[in-house]
């Protein structure tokens, strides 16, 4: 299957190349990034500290997604719904790892969905994708006397906050106990907050250092405390996740899958 990375210059972008490589059943189509980066020309293979590929990083993401059966996008928001249109028209499959989405774009990357399979997750690691179903069904079983807090740390260089992961473990403690997160989510707390609202999910947000991601999801009684947490230490875990679902795209009708459909974690 040919996969192409758009964003393959970036620091993610190198990692999902050298995934390709190292993927059986997957062949690298190809790159793309920004049309003014000083990468356009380059090898993507080499740029990953790999043999060279003979492909060349192209300034147009329209070329790399006909010439590929998937397309990987690890990027910005506004350029992932551009490449969600992309998607669309030439028929490519598409893996969009990019987080910080606002309702709108979603909402036109499900459009996309409508003509093409789009596999999307806020992360493609296995392991936190049991912890999104541990969470929900904690959050399940657990009546309201126990407190939510969802804590995450990442790298200094992340510019959105709370991570896609803890949105997406706070919608699956929502989803279990039976609530909509936008109204009970308590993100920002400073200064005189009064007491914790009962029934509120809250989010706490930590960035430092190089720490690749950290979540942790807490229920709180006054009588005991559950904390379950996945701590990724490569995030070359990351990349093999959004390859894996690459292929596993490849014959899917068109529609919005998750990572949890790639794994038959919902079977």
């Amino acid at each position: 299957m040919k996969i192409g990375i758009v964003g393959c210059a970036g620091r993610m972008g190198r990692m999902l190349v050298k995934a390709v490589a190292e993927t059986p059943g997957a062949e690298l189509a190809g790159g793309s990034e920004a049309p003014h980066s000083d990468a356009i020309g380059e090898d993507p293979a080499v740029l990953a500290g790999l043999p060279a590929s003979g492909l060349k990083i192209t300034g147009d993401a329209r070329e790399l997604f006909e010439v590929s059966d998937a397309v990987v996008d690890f990027t910005a928001p506004v350029a992932t719904v551009a490449h969600a249109a992309l998607a669309a028209e030439t028929g490519t499959a598409l893996v969009p790892g990019t987080t910080g989405l606002s309702a709108e774009d979603q909402a036109k990357i499900e459009e996309a969905a409508k003509a093409v399979a789009i596999v999307q997750a806020a992360n493609y690691s296995v392991g936190v994708n049991v912890l999104l179903g541990l969470a929900e069904q904690t959050a399940a079983m657990l009546g309201p006397e126990f407190d939510i807090e969802i804590l995450e740390m990442h790298h200094r260089h992340k510019v959105d906050a709370p991570s896609g992961t803890a949105l997406a473990l706070g919608h699956a403690a929502a989803k279990g106990r039976g609530v909509d997160l936008d109204t009970v989510s308590d993100r920002v707390r400073d200064g005189h907050t009064g007491e914790r609202t009962v029934g509120n999910i809250g989010f706490a947000t930590l960035r430092g250092g190089m720490v690749v991601g950290d979540h942790s999801v807490i229920f709180a009684s006054d009588d005991e405390r559950i904390e379950i947490t996945h701590k990724a230490a490569d995030r070359g875990l990351f990349a093999k996740g959004a390859i894996r679902a690459a292929l596993w795209a490849s014959d899917k009708a068109p529609g919005l899958y998750s990572m949890r459909d790639v794994l038959g974690l919902d079977k």
